[in-house]
């Protein structure tokens, strides 16, 4: 039995509204399954073209308007998987979308960096796109239940939430050190054709030990023996590659505020620890904090996503270390959260500076007993 996606029913309403739908996700998340949920419940005939498979990679690229129609045949859904794989597959595109009106397309691809830069000027003003992230928890609650999402709350903060975990948790860390190492890698390091992999394998294994904190480009170049230019261009790699992601800080108004510094945070916490192979319980760790804080931060991302939520999201600090984790900007007012693990020792307070230059919405703090208010 598949995990229903959340997003599913927001994609299935943009079908037939003469527009490429685009679904951008890393490896392994799911994106495969959710093309056959969606086309399975369709009376209309379906035509699937994997791009892993070199003929369809080769029958895709620089093909002619004839070409495309003899292919497509009659079919009025076409789905092409892993389209990051065909060179000029945006030319392709939009043959297809501006000459056969009566077919839906339907793209996903595994590397944000490569179909981005193939798709945006060809099909620009003519698609939808949508990212999809490992399993959510308001997924998981829909799934198994609202008891077994709290009893597995450990293990996904140290395994993490992509599908193939959450199906086979004996397995767990056999299948995220397969996922990392077999299909994490293999987005990053051929989307630029990188020389230098020990630097990116580097890279990763000190931002994962950074976890939470703020990092700079300098002192990251300074530990894995590079420049700060090539850290700036491979964390941008990395975040194109749906595996990190920043958070700036939030400024705008005081003299005191941090300005240009940078959160780095993962998009699935299993991924992070399979990196610095560290799958230790929690009551052994000392980054419990770090792990709940990257876990709530990237739940309420997919909520926010999925949902349909504008929001710019930052963190805040000042000169004198006052500071905010989470910080949500929705049409200039501001929901602030404080994510503490430990629900005894869960006191935090609005700082006065903050409530007094800015409109706040809400003040949150966020642990183990009531994140699932903020993330369903």
């Amino acid at each position: 039995m598949d995990i229903k996606r959340t997003i599913q029913p927001l994609i299935e309403s943009k079908l037939f509204k003469h527009k490429v739908i685009v679904i951008i996700g890393a490896r392994q998340v799911g994106k495969s399954t959710l093309l056959r949920q969606i086309t399975k419940q369709r009376t209309e005939s379906v035509l699937f073209m994997e791009c892993d498979d070199p003929v369809t990679r080769q029958t895709l690229t620089d093909i002619n308007l004839s070409e495309i129609k003899t292919v497509i045949g009659n079919n009025e859904i076409v789905v092409i998987d892993e389209a990051q794989l065909v060179p000029n597959i945006g030319r392709s595109l939009k043959l297809i979308v501006d000459n056969m009106k009566n077919v839906q397309l339907i793209v996903s691809g595994s590397s944000a960096f490569e179909l981005q830069n193939r798709l945006n000027e060809p099909l620009t003003g003519r698609k939808f796109e949508y990212s999809l992230y490992s399993i959510s928890t308001e997924e998981l609650v829909n799934y198994g239940g609202l008891l077994n999402v709290k009893q597995n709350l450990e293990q996904r903060l140290i395994f993490g939430s992509y599908p193939d975990i959450i199906m086979n948790k004996d397995d767990a860390k056999d299948v995220l050190m397969n996922i990392t190492e077999s299909y994490l890698y293999k987005d990053v390091l051929t989307v630029d054709n990188l020389r230098k992999p020990v630097l990116i394998t580097k890279l990763l294994t000190a931002l994962a030990l950074q976890l939470g904190s703020e990092v700079s480009y300098n002192e990251l170049a300074k530990t894995i023996g590079s420049d700060s230019k090539t850290v700036e261009k491979y964390i941008d790699l990395l975040e194109k590659c749906c595996v990190v992601f920043r958070l700036n800080a939030f400024s705008r108004n005081l003299r005191s505020e941090l300005k240009k510094s940078k959160k780095i945070y993962f998009y699935d916490n299993g991924v992070r620890n399979a990196i610095i192979r560290n799958f230790a319980p929690l009551e052994l760790r000392t980054d419990v904090g770090a792990l709940w804080e990257n876990f709530f931060v990237t739940e309420r991302i997919k909520y926010n996503h999925y949902h349909n939520h504008y929001v710019n999201c930052y963190f805040w600090r000042t000169t004198q270390q006052q500071e905010i984790d989470f910080v949500e900007e929705t049409d200039g007012k501001f929901n602030l959260f404080e994510m503490k693990w430990n629900p005894k020792k869960a006191k935090a307070t609005l700082p006065k500076i903050f409530g007094q230059t800015y409109d706040v919405r809400e003040f949150n703090i966020v642990t183990p007993l009531n994140y699932l208010e903020f993330v369903m």
